[in-house]
């Protein structure tokens, strides 16, 4: 039993914060109120802010090593085009120093997979940032199917048979066509297995996408994929979250219309190292915002190390996103990006224990993290 007491709640709920004490009973939030008391530890967060664990819904945390080398690297596989029936589960390495890293900046929370070399590259996970067995950290598996359009599968498979924008699409859709053709067979057979379609392990991975049961996450940073990803999902009518937005600005209006689409936006504290790279701007996710969008703020760790999460954050709120939207797109926006809102990303009664209590805000550079609660456990 932990108690935190005397905070400044930013619950992600009510638009003002408030003066509250938090007990945390079994790694979960069991009161908010004044005066409680409990006989466990308690810490005194007089003067203080308590938030939510930051959420990052796109990030290769646990994949990408560090200490960058062919033994860390495990998050792109560049022998196929499409790898759907690869699980991000198998590469996570909770021993890796940025886990810790980013539990102890008070990301609690991130959902981790497969780089974007591949068409389709297989599922994701989300995991909090504590443990030493990723089966005991896992929030949800699987959590979407990693896609990716644009320059990145174009690179990395010219030699092999995909060198165009086009290319990339038509190999996602000729897996959707596949898939499908296979579930119907499945479904056509009513158990009976001298009727089943041979065993093909690519689409019984696609199957959870045909059934909604997890989106088709797909990397996309130019306008014209953006609006390719949200084609392909109407086509085959199955979830969609978008990831990057990069020139989401640019066609906000039709963005708009999407509001069924999550949005990840970033990793936008790098420079324009390609050239779909060339017009992001840290005003997308305050533009996408106030389009009625749901936004979150991501880093792409490694890319951006995860521990800047906040960071990333502040200066999007430093070109003009009102705060309490950046305080959203890093804690409930993240948590419903990625579908596990029920868990984590507010301070609610029976949601995790997972908060970061701070001395001055995490939008700011001066701000300073004094305690990290994940399932009602102190990272020290």
């Amino acid at each position: 039993m932990v108690l935190v007491k005397n905070g400044l709640i930013h619950d992600m709920v009510n638009n003002e914060p408030y003066k509250a004490d938090i007990l945390i009973e079994d790694g979960k939030i069991k009161a908010i109120g004044t005066d409680l008391a409990a006989d466990g530890e308690v810490f005194d967060a007089e003067g203080l802010d308590v938030y939510p664990g930051f959420i990052d819904a796109h990030a290769h945390l646990g994949l990408d090593g560090y200490g960058i080398g062919f033994e860390g690297h495990d998050y792109n596989e560049m022998n196929d085009v499409c790898t759907p029936q690869l699980r991000a589960i198998d590469s996570f390495n909770p021993l890796d120093p940025t886990v810790k890293q980013a539990a102890l900046a008070g990301v609690t929370t991130v959902a981790t997979g497969q780089g974007s070399s591949n068409a389709i590259g297989g599922t994701w996970i989300a995991v909090k940032t504590t443990g030493v067995c990723v089966d005991d950290m896992i929030i949800k598996d699987p959590v979407a199917m990693k896609c990716a359009l644009g320059e990145n599968p174009k690179r990395c498979y010219r030699e092999k048979g995909n060198s165009a924008r086009m290319t990339t699409a038509a190999n996602i859709r000729q897996m959707l066509f596949k898939a499908k053709e296979y579930l119907a067979k499945k479904e056509a057979a009513a158990g009976d297995v001298t009727k089943m379609p041979a065993f093909d392990y690519k689409c019984e991975a696609m199957i959870p996408v045909l059934n909604k049961e997890i989106p088709l996450k797909v990397h996309a940073h130019q306008a014209n994929d953006i609006l390719t990803a949200v084609r392909i999902a109407r086509e085959f009518d199955v979830k969609l979250t978008l990831e990057h937005v990069t020139e989401g600005h640019l066609i906000a209006d039709k963005l708009a219309e999407c509001k069924d689409v999550p949005m990840a936006v970033g990793p936008t504290l790098t420079h324009a190292s390609k050239f779909e790279l060339q017009n992001k701007s840290w005003t997308t996710p305050k533009v996408l915002n106030e389009k009625g969008c749901l936004v979150s703020i991501i880093t792409d760790s490694p890319v951006i190390p995860q521990q800047y999460l906040p960071l990333c954050a502040g200066l999007a709120a430093k070109a003009g996103m009102d705060p309490y939207e950046a305080l959203k797109a890093i804690t409930i926006n993240p948590a419903k990006h990625i579908g596990i809102e029920d868990r984590v990303g507010s301070l609610e009664v029976g949601k995790d224990g997972d908060l970061v209590v701070y001395e001055g805000s995490p939008l700011e550079i001066e701000g300073r993290v004094r305690l990290v609660l994940i399932n009602g456990k102190k990272i020290s």
